[in-house]
């Protein structure tokens, strides 16, 4: 299987902290990649420096073997085939635009320049694929629902035409009622659009539903990784236990009389 995301040795640095330490991942070509740990431990900051928005001390982010890292030309064309999805859809959106000229933003990532038409067939198309209604493209964010927010955000990153999407507790600010439309979405788009992702929470029951392999890190470096059922069924690491105990799955504490 060919690796769409390598991650090496990744290692981040605020000021004398450093919160990344010496992390390597690999994700294969369609599958979804599940990190997570405790709030601090490091997960938002590899998405970040993934998809350019923080700064790394040392390592490589390589997209299907081109580099990201760096100024040039290749680096900025391989950063452009990632892009994120973040966490609190109310704040993502600008209230000041039309959620059809914030989709249009992620319009910018593809380096084509489209005719007004060509535009806004793209944005109707992009919201068909998230499931709303191309004709509220004029309106504003404040007119939607959290989880409509959140399926624009979508829409806006997929504009950018990505081969790997990075989803950063993107049902974390959405009632549990909400997250099972979103997640279901993000299923269906991978399918049909061949994604590779980087699915980041601290919700156990959300990683096991959406992500072939599971990573789990703690204090800036990745403590346990495998398939994802195999991992949460049979924990090795003291701490991966802790976050089983400590987090619901699937409605319930796992027992760890059972694992």
């Amino acid at each position: 299987m060919t690796d769409a995301l390598v991650i090496q040795d990744l290692r981040v640095r605020y000021g004398r902290r450093e919160v990344v330490s010496g992390v390597s991942l690999e994700i294969g070509a369609g599958r979804t990649l599940g990190l997570v740990g405790e709030s601090g431990s490091g997960k938002s900051t590899i998405a970040q420096a993934a998809v350019g928005l923080t700064p790394i001390h040392s390592g490589d982010i390589r997209v299907h073997g081109t580099s990201a890292v760096g100024r040039g030309r290749q680096a900025t064309a391989a950063r452009r085939r990632i892009q994120m999805v973040f966490q609190d859809p109310f704040s993502s959106l600008d209230p000041q635009m039309s959620i059809g000229d914030s989709i249009a933003e992620g319009l910018k990532a593809t380096g084509r320049t489209l005719s007004r038409t060509a535009r806004r067939d793209r944005i109707a198309e992009l919201l068909r694929q998230v499931e709303l209604d191309p004709g509220r493209a004029d309106e504003r964010p404040r007119s939607f629902s959290g989880g409509q927010r959140q399926r624009i955000t979508i829409a806006r990153a997929l504009a950018g035409e990505p081969e790997i999407l990075v989803a950063d507790e993107v049902t974390s600010a959405l009632d549990v009622s909400v997250q099972s439309t979103v997640l279901n979405l993000l299923r269906r788009l991978q399918g049909e659009l061949g994604l590779t992702m980087l699915f980041i929470s601290h919700n156990l029951a959300v990683v096991r539903y959406i992500s072939d392999d599971i990573a789990v890190m703690r204090g800036g470096v990745i403590v346990e990784r495998g398939e994802t059922v195999a991992l949460l069924d049979n924990p090795v690491e003291p701490y991966t236990r802790e976050l089983l105990t400590a987090i619901p799955v699937l409605g319930r504490e796992l027992d760890l009389d059972r694992v």
